[in-house]
């Protein structure tokens, strides 16, 4: 199996470096060995920091992270906690959205002022605006 150096999988993963030594420090990864004082990787790690960058990404914890791979390394995806948090992402989508629309409208208003706009006025009732404030 050929290995890769820690610095291929910092090129190809865009992890840097020190994100990969601190991965492996908290036991998200591991290296196979080492070539002088370089760390070098197998392929998998690739498919491993795929993972850990979509589950940061949607918001999960490192800690949360790790807790998705087996003592092998190999994913071990719990179902549940990704329908909760797609339920979650979902609802930011919603809350952003109306948070994105409303903007757009008191951009585009023609009311001479924002408090004359009806809709406007709606938004504030609502608590649309005012909760993210």
């Amino acid at each position: 199996m050929k290995l890769l150096d820690i610095g291929d999988v910092a090129e190809r993963s865009g992890v840097a470096a020190s994100a990969l030594r601190y991965y492996e420090e908290i036991g998200l990864i591991t290296s196979a060995g080492r070539k002088g004082l370089r760390r070098q990787f197998g392929r998998e790690v690739l498919l491993q920091l795929s993972l850990i960058t979509l589950g940061k990404a949607a918001g999960f914890s490192l800690q949360e992270i790790a807790g998705m791979f087996g003592k092998d390394g190999q994913p071990d995806l719990p179902r549940s906690q990704l329908h909760a948090r797609a339920d979650v992402l979902e609802a930011q989508i919603r809350e952003l959205t109306t948070l994105k629309d409303a903007l757009r409208h008191v951009a585009d208003c023609p009311a001479p002022s924002h408090l004359e706009c009806p809709k406007f006025q709606k938004l504030l009732r609502a608590g649309t605006l005012t909760a993210k404030v």
